[in-house]
């Protein structure tokens, strides 16, 4: 059941990855992390229908234009959701990928690891849960098959 206070700071979250990604119905999107059951479901209430989680997509295949982690609490719960997802994502991908803490390093470690693989940091926004960033992965395919 969702809590009724908690309601406004998660629409919150929805609403600022949305539009940093340009997520729009007909993509296909993968969510990730520990708050993905209530990321799906918010998602599906507002007419995406193309959603999956790590946990329900059976194969990855690139498939997924669009990636949306939330609910970590340390920085190596992120950069597990960020490997656990990063398979399902295309080679043109967005993410956007929620950090709760307050710790510059931790963002600056963040930052990092999503250009490892081949994202480039595009905004961040700060809600009343943290800091959401968003990223675009462009050329990556190129850059696999270069290895």
């Amino acid at each position: 059941m969702v809590q009724p206070h908690s309601c406004p700071n998660r629409e919150q979250v929805v609403d600022t990855m949305i539009g940093l990604t340009r997520l729009s119905i007909p993509d296909r999107t993968i969510v990730a992390g520990s708050d993905s059951p209530e990321l799906y479901v918010a998602l599906r209430r507002r007419g995406f229908i193309r959603v999956a989680t790590t946990a329900t997509c059976r194969v990855p295949r690139g498939q997924h234009a669009v990636g949306l982690i939330t609910g970590q609490n340390s920085i190596q719960a992120i950069e597990a959701a960020l490997a656990q997802i990063s398979p399902f994502l295309c080679t043109s991908a967005a993410i956007a990928v929620l950090i709760d803490s307050r710790e510059s390093t931790f963002s600056l470690r963040i930052r990092a690891k999503l250009e490892q693989m081949g994202f480039r940091i595009e905004a961040g926004v700060r809600c009343q849960q943290g800091l959401v960033l968003s990223a675009y992965r462009q050329g990556f395919g190129q850059v696999e098959n270069a290895a």
